[in-house]
């Protein structure tokens, strides 16, 4: 598997060795040591996630507040998405900044998201089956979210905004500046 760190400290795409043949493909698609020895932190994921959601479905942006902030390793098992990682680290010199990365069932590519980021995904495809990874059990009372057409961040989404389908709840949360601090 070959990673590759993003302009956002601590976030890295995956991209794993996929052998085919006439049978179809064979992947390791996670390997405990390799990640951390890989990402340079003792990362033990906890809980599993996986949503089905169909065309224009945007879900985020999200992120776990205090103890229960959560690193997330995500990937598409059929369909495509366009996934990205924010960094509300305050002290961090890309605060406020994203990264955008296309995952899909083809390119198999998955997409680490650390603690003190906020993660959200748009569907590109007819539908798509959103998989991934948490190093910390949810817990609703440390969710904190940022509104994903906060200019400030500046997202492009792909999508004009009436295409977008979005949940009540994540239509009205804050922008960045008066978002629930991550720490």
């Amino acid at each position: 598997m070959r990673f590759t760190e993003t302009k956002l400290k601590g976030c890295f795409i995956l991209e794993p060795k996929i052998i085919q043949d006439e049978r179809g493909y064979f992947m390791e698609s996670f390997n405990e040591k390799a990640f951390q020895n890989a990402i340079g932190a003792p990362i033990h994921f906890v809980q599993d996630n996986q949503s089905f959601s169909t065309k224009g479905v945007l879900r985020g942006l999200h992120y776990q507040t205090g103890e229960y902030a959560q690193a997330k390793l995500v990937r598409v098992l059929q369909g495509e998405v366009l996934d990205l990682a924010v960094d509300i680290r305050p002290e961090s010199a890309t605060f406020g900044q994203y990264e955008a990365v296309v995952l899909s069932a083809e390119n198999q590519k998955q997409f680490f998201v650390p603690r003190g980021f906020a993660h959200g995904f748009l569907v590109l495809s007819d539908t798509a089956t959103f998989f991934y990874k948490c190093d910390n059990f949810y817990n609703k009372e440390s969710e904190g979210g940022i509104i994903y057409n906060d200019e400030s961040i500046g997202i492009d989404w792909l999508f004009k905004t009436d295409e977008l389908l979005i949940s009540e709840k994540d239509k009205h949360l804050p922008n960045l500046q008066q978002a629930k601090r991550a720490w």
